[in-house]
């Protein structure tokens, strides 16, 4: 997929009602804040700032629908498991976040953003078992692979998918925003899950 344009189209909250109904392919991108969520967004869309990055982690409290292209739709959801942030807004987000996994009818997959230096934590096996529960198998983006050497790689993949007891179909790709690494794998994955240009790359 080349990206042409992007808009940010809508923005949900924990008081929001109904959530938007997009009529398009929708690719959902969830993490613990500070994994870098927001930072994957913008190298995906190949904008800068679009998505927006904070160095207060847990600022993010709305789930953001960006169009892209007028073909599909990347949705961030809410940064989860931050200590600062009140307890009752944080009781807020799970709901909301459950409750559009289980009721969109555009979702075609949720990408769970883990960083690959730390063990899955509570939130992060919670958030897990709630795409399952939703019918999707999750797609693993380990975020910050720059920061590990490549002899570290591997142990600490399977340290993820231990503690995680991913399936044996579950995807996972390494990514960082410093060197984008990972970008080009990441966007075809998309392309296929969402049949953009018939599931290939645009080669042009």
């Amino acid at each position: 997929m080349k990206i042409k344009k992007v808009e940010l189209t809508d923005v949900a909250g924990v008081t929001t009602k109904k959530l938007p109904e997009t009529k398009l392919p929708e690719i959902a991108f969830a993490g613990r804040s500070n994994v870098g969520k927001s930072s994957l967004i913008n190298v995906l869309i190949q904008r800068k700032s679009l998505a927006r990055t904070s160095s207060t982690p847990g600022k993010t409290r709305t789930m953001n629908f960006y169009r892209i292209n007028d073909d599909v739709y990347f949705v961030d959801l809410p940064g989860y498991g931050y200590a600062s942030v009140g307890e009752d807004f944080r009781a807020s987000w799970g709901p909301m976040i459950e409750r559009y996994l289980n009721s969109s009818k555009d979702l075609r997959a949720v990408f769970l953003l883990l960083d690959i230096r730390r063990t899955p934590n509570r939130d992060d096996a919670m958030m897990y078992e709630w795409i399952v529960n939703a019918g999707y198998v999750p797609v693993l983006i380990l975020t910050k692979s720059d920061k590990l050497k490549k002899s570290q790689i591997n142990k600490a993949v399977l340290e993820i998918k231990n503690t995680l007891r991913v399936t044996d179909d579950t995807e996972i790709f390494l990514f960082s925003a410093l060197n984008k690494s990972g970008r080009e794998e990441i966007m075809d994955k998309i392309d296929k899950l969402t049949g953009i240009n018939g599931g290939e790359d645009d080669k042009d």
